[in-house]
């Protein structure tokens, strides 16, 4: 299994967005959309073998569980739709219990410690960090579970958190990426069993 964490310091923790504005008056909520397509889409296919936790604002957590997805189509209004959806069942899900808004998407009354404690359970948790260790350098995890921010950087709690929870810090390459193009690289490292076989 291929887990992410990612987090939204600004998304809406309330479903009334609107889908024609999610860059900007839903908190960048496109990051998490292209964080979310980038996590699952093959050129025809889903993994299955993946899971995304989107944290919302702290308070929530929407997971997208890949072996039960359906309706997810690659385009980010389509994504924020689910997201919303999600959103609009947040007072159905009791304590650590979640609701399901549609087949594998779920909602959480879980912030980004609660979330990180559960899903690093029987996991290698991976912190991508600049300063971080070469990918290179680093046996591809059998069960990773990589955590990364959105537009911002992970406030001084977080990093803390993080950092008592990581078992590997690595960086993907010399430069810093996106969210989503850091998914897309650590999906290609995880497929040619660090970067050995084609």
């Amino acid at each position: 299994m291929r887990q992410f964490i990612v987090l939204g310091h600004d998304v809406p923790t309330e479903p009334d967005f609107s889908l024609d504005d999610i860059a900007g008056g839903a908190g960048r909520l496109d990051v998490l959309c292209r964080c979310v397509n980038s996590a699952f889409f093959l050129s025809h296919a889903i993994r299955e073998d993946v899971r995304v936790h989107l944290v919302l604002g702290d308070e929530l957590t929407v997971r997208f569980e890949g072996s039960d997805l359906r309706r997810l189509n690659p385009d980010e209004r389509s994504t924020s739709a689910l997201i919303r959806k999600a959103l609009e069942k947040k007072d159905e899900a009791i304590g650590h219990m979640p609701a399901e808004s549609s087949p594998g998407v779920s909602v959480y009354r879980m912030d980004f410690e609660a979330t990180l404690e559960h899903a690093s359970r029987d996991a290698t948790v991976v912190e991508l960090h600049e300063e971080g260790d070469p990918v290179v350098d680093v046996d591809p995890p059998e069960n990773p579970l990589f955590v990364l921010s959105d537009h911002n950087d992970f406030t001084d709690e977080e990093a803390e958190l993080l950092a008592e929870a990581a078992d590997e810090r690595v960086r993907l390459g010399p430069e810093i990426l996106h969210a989503d193009h850091s998914i897309t690289v650590a999906h290609n490292y995880l497929d040619t069993e660090g970067y050995s076989r084609y």
